[in-house]
């Protein structure tokens, strides 16, 4: 439903006022990092751009929908201008303009166009359609986009509805970006992500990235999060001396935009056991803050505990216990507080069961773990059709606590997991006694992933391997070791679509070194973070049997 402009400015974000010329340097444009939301907004408006150009040749801009707005209506200007634009004078930052979202980034935030202008204004917490008061905040001029603070809703987009938010901070913290549209909106937002991210960064003809399948969903859209960090910051002073708080400090997370911590009470994408911990930690924080001379990170992490039904303990109700009674067994979940390394939390994915270091790496949405390790069980091996020997052989690369292992080891005669942490090995090895796997089964080694292939002798023809590497992806020379030892299937899991769309795009060229090559046999999004921009992306490769160049021919005469 459309809005006032009166209406819209209610709705002005508290913090924005503290947010000024006066009050702020205006910050010198730096080089584009590596894997920076700079690096990803940077392809998304020269196509925004592109667009604009194709559409009216001769504008600047020509900004879709932008109705009647009065350019008198705004804001003073400054004497610099783009680069590509010499023409065009840009806002002064600090000061607030009209603009209207023309999508979605892949960071989640809202990419919005200015009447008569060239510029694009990175917007956050809008939806497409939006027609927005923002404030500028940074141009970056040679890559024609400005960053802004959202200020205020004029008109609203049809895909926009307040009244979907569900947690009073929204607008402020910097952990949901979504709240304001409705799940399917979400999952085809993140499809898109997907298909941008192999468009940008993976190097490869059109022809050999498959059609990307649809997001799949999180069971949980709210209260699903079975970890959450909140934090606050050391006294304010000069830092080399020793200080105290004279007061409670703001507990929670990072303001979106600034380097401010809020004060977060409540989380309404944690669990329910999380919810009640972090309720209890807030407290106890509050009640020591003497103890406290610098910031600290608290640490929230569910813990399951299961008993069948019959059993005596299922009709017991703990204390700071969250009681879920199944058709056969009854789970008590707690929350686990203490970030040292005896500190273990249990949960449960179907009939396997895993115990980790509380403060180490798992998956964070347990909902969605039993649908998301089923579809790596169902694409894991080649189709009948195929022929060839059969896969006997599984590598978990990057294995963490054995997620992947343990949850496939039944489809193969012996499964290695690999990790670099030494205790997530031996939670891995825990993990799989309890799951009753023996070692020659399931065999766990601390050590590097780029020291895997040195000592593997599986036949590779009867070979997969699992990569699930952290957010910055796999580096040039595993990358470069896996394309030696040539397994013949490949599964790339990854919480970072874009280095993801890198890599794989190396294992589709290969390296002309003699090593092997692969195709892309699917790409599918996985919403572990429902209410945010983040995707989860898994890419299933098979070995290549053409040299690329031959591949690419091949495609294009199948596809004329």
């Amino acid at each position: 439903m459309a809005q006032t402009q009166n209406e819209g400015t209610q709705r002005k974000r508290q913090f924005q006022g503290g947010r000024g010329s006066k009050k702020q340097k205006i910050k010198k444009e730096k080089a584009v990092k590596e894997g920076s939301n700079q690096e990803l907004w940077g392809p998304e408006v020269r196509a925004i751009l592109e667009r604009q150009r194709l559409l009216d040749p001769a504008s600047p801009a020509s900004p879709t929908d932008n109705g009647d707005l009065n350019p008198a209506n705004d804001v003073p200007t400054t004497e610099s201008v783009s680069n590509n634009n010499p023409q065009e004078v840009l806002p002064e930052p600090f000061t607030e303009i009209t603009v209207k979202v023309v999508e979605l980034s892949s960071t989640g935030d809202g990419l919005a166009t200015h009447v008569g202008s060239k510029q694009v204004y990175v917007v956050p917490f809008t939806a497409p359609g939006d027609l927005v008061r923002a404030k500028v905040i940074q141009h970056f001029e040679s890559e024609n986009y400005s960053l802004a603070d959202f200020v205020s809703v004029i008109e609203s987009s049809p895909l926009r509805d307040d009244s979907r938010v569900n947690c009073k901070y929204w607008s402020k913290c910097a952990g949901c970006q979504f709240q304001i549209l409705d799940y399917p909106t979400q999952l085809a937002h993140k499809k898109t992500i997907v298909e941008k991210a192999y468009k940008n960064f993976s190097q490869l003809p059109p022809e050999l990235i498959p059609i990307i399948g649809d997001t799949f969903g999180s069971p949980l859209q709210y209260g699903y999060r079975t970890k959450l960090t909140p934090h606050f910051d050391a006294p304010p002073g000069p830092r080399r001396q020793k200080k105290m708080f004279t007061e409670v400090p703001p507990i929670g997370f990072m303001q979106k935009g600034r380097r401010i911590t809020l004060d977060i009470e409540d989380c309404p994408i944690g669990t329910d056991a999380v919810r009640m911990g972090m309720k209890r930690e807030r407290l106890r924080v509050a009640k020591e803050i003497d103890k406290y001379s610098k910031g600290a990170t608290i640490l929230l992490r569910e813990s399951t505990r299961r008993e069948l039904n019959n059993s005596p303990e299922a009709a017991k109700s703990p204390d700071d216990t969250i009681k879920l009674i199944g058709p056969t067994h009854t789970d008590f979940k707690t929350c686990v507080t203490d970030p040292g390394n005896n500190s273990l939390s249990t949960e449960y994915i179907d009939d396997f069961v895993f115990t980790s270091i509380a403060n180490s790496f798992f998956q964070n949405n347990n909902s969605i773990l039993s649908p998301f390790t089923q579809y790596i069980r169902d694409n894991i091996l080649p189709p009948e059709s195929a022929g060839g020997p059969k896969i006997k052989y599984f590598i978990d690369a990057y294995s963490g606590s054995g997620l992947f292992t343990i949850t496939l080891s039944s489809l193969f005669e012996q499964s290695i997991g690999i990790d670099i942490s030494g205790p997530s090995i031996v939670s891995a090895r825990q993990n799989a006694k309890l799951n009753n796997l023996s070692p020659s089964q399931c065999k766990f080694i601390d050590a590097d992933a780029n020291e895997l292939f040195k000592s593997v002798t599986f036949p590779t023809d009867e070979t997969v391997v699992v990569l699930d590497p952290p957010r910055k992806g796999c580096d040039e020379s595993f990358l470069n070791q896996l394309l030696q030892f040539g397994p013949r299937r490949v599964v790339y899991v990854s919480c970072n679509v874009h280095t993801q769309a890198r890599d794989v795009g190396v294992l589709v060229r290969g390296l002309g070194n003699g090593g092997a090559r692969y195709n892309i046999e699917s790409l599918r999004g996985f919403d572990f973070f429902p209410q945010t921009g983040h995707v989860e992306g898994v890419a299933v490769l098979s070995r290549a049997e053409k040299p690329f160049e031959a591949e690419i021919e091949a495609e294009i005469k199948a596809d004329p």
